[in-house]
Order: structure tokens, then C-alpha cells, then sequence
């Protein structure tokens, strides 16, 4: 047996909410309201007036009135309730019919639908509610679709080439060399580093990179990846200088995954500058230490600038994928220091280069200041 919709109910509800206030009035008023028309009576007769001859024709007449004036106002009132309570119900339920429609919609995979506001303050908080996971489903499927096809695209170019040699080795076509061999190892290579980078942010964005926290001493591994990065400047005009204190307080990170954050940011920056230097800089403050890759390279245009940690962007597509980049080394970067209690940003000109800096919380504060 079918369930009554909500609208029927709070239409009976109404209806019987009505029908005990009806039946109350009608059970009080045939009670006392005789009783009370004869101690009027009684009360006119101590002014000296005699109603005992006509007090039956009276009583009987105020009753005959009385039933008849409640019957007429029992139909009328319960019509123009009845009315109203359909209208008021309907006026509840539309919204919510709008909502059963909007979510069909929406379960069919139009993501872009939204309930429509209601005068109904209840129900127009539950229409926002609905709205903002709606947006928030939009946002990740479309994330979602962004990154299926971006990782078609970063793909596709290596599976291409070295299916391109090996068909080609098959059939002759191409020579063996070890020029050849080189390639296909290097587009091996990019293979892996893709599929590494997104295990590493799979894990990440769900909690299970492991972080393990320590006081760490920032000025020897500042000073080894200045070095470090210094060697791979080759025939270029780039100096590669540290800007730190001597003082500088520890923090509190993973020192594998500062490293890590720090590598890339700088490798970075080598990739993009042809010219002039790079710096990496700390400073303190008194809960935190800042870190920033300051280079003098091309620069990222403004209009690029939030999108500079998504997934697969780039500021020079062509470009970046010649040099070997997956493309989600900046996103990875920014849940590590996320992870770590701190912040990333980046500041840039096009032309002019650009400056990502980042904040970790220091091991032991400094109260005094």
C-alpha cells in the first residue's frame, strides 16, 4: 500500500486540526450557551421585567438561531480553512517538488542545475545546503574530467615516440643505436617519473604520505642544495647564491620532504632562468621560518597565477615537456608544506621572474619577541 505524500498529510493535519477546534466549539457552545441565555434571562427578570411567559418561545428561538448560525458558520469556516490549508500546503511543497526535480536532474549528470530560492526560511537553508554540495560535486567532477585528460595528454606523448622506435625496429626502418636506446630510456624515464609524482600526490591528497616530524638544523641543507644546483648550471650565466642567517632557528618538518619541496622549487627555477641568478633565502619570525626560490627567469603572466599549483599547469607547455617535467611537481609542493603546518605562495612578472615562498613552524617559538 502506497505511503500519503507529505503534501496530503499536512493537508490532513490541517483538516484535523480544524474538525477538534470545530467539534470544541460546537461541544462548549451547545453546553453553556443555553444555560448562559437563561441566566440572562433571570438576570433581565430581576429588572423587573417578566419574560416567564415568553421564556420557551425565547429558549427555543436562541437555540433554533444558535444551531442554525453554527451550521452555516461550521461550512463556511471549514470551506475557507480547507481552501486555505490546500494553498498553504501546496505553497510548502512546490519547493520541495522543485528539489525532488533539481536532484533527479542532478543524479543524471546535470551537475549545473540548482534548487530555485524559496520564501520559506527552512527550506531555503535546506536549498542552500543543496546548492553548495552541488557546487562542490561540480567543481571535483570537473577536476576530475581536467585530470583524466591531462593525464591522457602527458601519456600519450612518450607512449607515442617509443611505440613510434620500436615499430620502427621492428620493421627495420629505424637503425639500433645508442643514441636511439638513449631516448626510449629517457621517455621511459618521464613514464615513471609521471606515474611516480601521481602515487606520491594520490597519497598525499588522502592522508597516507607518512610525515615524520623532526627538529631540523635548515643551514647545512640550505648550503648542500646551493651547492648541489650549482653544478647543474653548466655553460649558462646563472649564479645560484644562499641568503640566510647564521642564527637561523630550526623547524619543526620532515627534513626528507623540506628537501623534497626545496628541489623541486629550485629545479624549477633553473629550468626557467637563462640568465642572471637564483637566490635561496630564509628568514625568521618568531613562530615560523620563511623560505623562498627567487629567480631572474621568464616569469609567470598574472592572469596564470591561481592556477600555478593545479595539476598539470604550466606557464610554457612545449617547453616544460621538452625538459622533462610531469607538470604536478608545484601541487605536490604545496600539499607537503600543507601537511607540514605551513604555507606556499608565489609572486611573479612576466619577464621579470618569479618567487615561491613558504612558511614551516619553528621548533621552539620565540615568546620574547
Amino acid at each position: 500500500m502506497a505511503k500519503p505524500s507529505l503534501r496530503s498529510r499536512l493537508f490532513l493535519s490541517h483538516l484535523a486540526v480544524m474538525g477538534v477546534g470545530i467539534i470544541t466549539l460546537a461541544s462548549v457552545g451547545w453546553l453553556y450557551s443555553p444555560r448562559l441565555f437563561v441566566v440572562s434571562l433571570e438576570r433581565i427578570e430581576g429588572y423587573g421585567i417578566s419574560v416567564r411567559q415568553v421564556r420557551t418561545q425565547l429558549i427555543q428561538g436562541f437555540e433554533f438561531a444558535w444551531t442554525r448560525g453554527m451550521l452555516w458558520s461550521v461550512l463556511i469556516g471549514a470551506g475557507a480553512a480547507g481552501g486555505l490549508s490546500y494553498w498553504v500546503s501546496r505553497r510548502i511543497i512546490r519547493p520541495l517538488d522543485h528539489m525532488e526535480a533539481v536532484t533527479r536532474q542532478f543524479a543524471a549528470g546535470h551537475l549545473s542545475e540548482r534548487v530555485p530560492p524559496s520564501e520559506i526560511l527552512e527550506i531555503q537553508r535546506l536549498a542552500n545546503s543543496f546548492n553548495r554540495m552541488a557546487a562542490d560535486l561540480e567543481g571535483v567532477e570537473q577536476r576530475r574530467r581536467e585530470l583524466v585528460s591531462d593525464l591522457t595528454h602527458e601519456l600519450r606523448t612518450p607512449l607515442t615516440i617509443v611505440k613510434g622506435y620500436l615499430e620502427g625496429l621492428g620493421d627495420g626502418t629505424v637503425e639500433p643505436s645508442a643514441e636511439l636506446y638513449q631516448r626510449l630510456a629517457r621517455e621511459a624515464g618521464r613514464l615513471q617519473r609521471l606515474v611516480n609524482d601521481l602515487q606520491e600526490l594520490s597519497k598525499l591528497e588522502a592522508g597516507y604520505l607518512p610525515i615524520q616530524t623532526e627538529t631540523v638544523n635548515l643551514p647545512p641543507l640550505l648550503h648542500s642544495l646551493v651547492l648541489g644546483f650549482a653544478d647543474q648550471v653548466g655553460d649558462r650565466p646563472i649564479e645560484i647564491r644562499l641568503s640566510a642567517p647564521s642564527d637561523l632557528p630550526a623547524i619543526k618538518a620532515d627534513p626528507e620532504r623540506v628537501e623534497q619541496i626545496l628541489v623541486n622549487l629550485l629545479g624549477n627555477a633553473l629550468r626557467y632562468t637563462e640568465s642572471g641568478e637564483i637566490t635561496l633565502e630564509a628568514k625568521a619570525e618568531p613562530d615560523r621560518v620563511w623560505l623562498a626560490v627567487r629567480d631572474t627567469g621568464s616569469g609567470i603572466a598574472e592572469a596564470d597565477l591561481p592556477s600555478v599549483f593545479e595539476r598539470f599547469w604550466r606557464a610554457d607547455r612545449s617547453r616544460d615537456r621538452n625538459s622533462g617535467g610531469t607538470g604536478i611537481g608545484l601541487t605536490i609542493c604545496r600539499r607537503l608544506v600543507e601537511v607540514q603546518g605551513g604555507e606556499i605562495s608565489v609572486i611573479s612578472q612576466l619577464g621579470q621572474g618569479s618567487e615561491f615562498r613558504f612558511w614551516l613552524p619553528r621548533a621552539f617559538p620565540d615568546r620574547k619577541r
